[in-house]
């Protein structure tokens, strides 16, 4: 009887603790923002002491306004202008392109990063696995390779932030009726919460 108590308890604050981890986490990341202060106007000089969440605040507050200037023409101008710039530096051209490109699709009001969750045998024939279309191969790849073939993402568990980019046969990939976020959902669970899935219309 106490043993189920006990898991019980840990079901109920192993989840709420880890998130206020990753909360205080990120908020911690964020308040960094502060160093770009000068020290005399950081709140800790006229209050005494550091109060968390403040470079929060500031960070979305520069997210905000930055967002704000490069919607209008001047903006456009001077983001045009620094992305020129970076693209003339050796080595910090191809990061910033490849980074660029990829934020640009993950955070994009219309990008669409994961297309359609499908099943996989990965790593070896027998072993399944659930993967994410991401598109098709660039045309140089597209050369080397015979038949249909498309780009798939296969997450880890339970951190789907990292994973391993594969080239595979359309075929060799089976359409799944759920969405892209009901499949996260199952691979961050490690297959333990499987929601009913609902039926996905995007078509790759």
């Amino acid at each position: 009887m106490l043993r189920k108590y006990f898991i019980t308890g840990l079901l109920i604050l192993v989840p709420l603790f880890i998130t206020l981890w990753v909360i205080r986490s990120v908020i911690g990341v964020m308040d960094q923002s502060l160093l770009l202060l000068p020290v005399e106007w950081r709140p800790e000089s006229f209050l005494g002491h550091h109060i968390p969440g403040v470079g929060t605040i500031l960070t979305l507050l520069i997210i905000l306004i930055t967002g704000i200037l490069a919607k209008n023409f001047i903006g456009n101008y001077v983001l045009a202008g620094w992305e020129a710039l970076l693209n003339r530096i050796p080595i910090v051209n191809s990061i910033y392109s490849s980074v660029k490109q990829v934020s640009d699709t993950l955070f994009s009001s219309d990008g669409n990063a994961f297309r359609t969750a499908v099943l996989l045998q990965y790593p070896r024939e027998g072993v399944w696995t659930i993967a994410f279309v991401t598109g098709t191969p660039s045309l140089e790849a597209q050369r080397h390779l015979k038949g249909d073939y498309v780009n798939v993402y296969v997450p880890t568990t339970p951190n789907p932030t990292s994973g391993f980019f594969l080239m595979v046969p359309r075929s060799d990939t089976i359409e799944l009726e759920m969405s892209v976020d009901v499949a996260l959902k199952h691979i961050v669970s490690m297959g333990v919460v499987a929601p009913d899935p609902t039926p996905n219309k995007t078509i790759y």
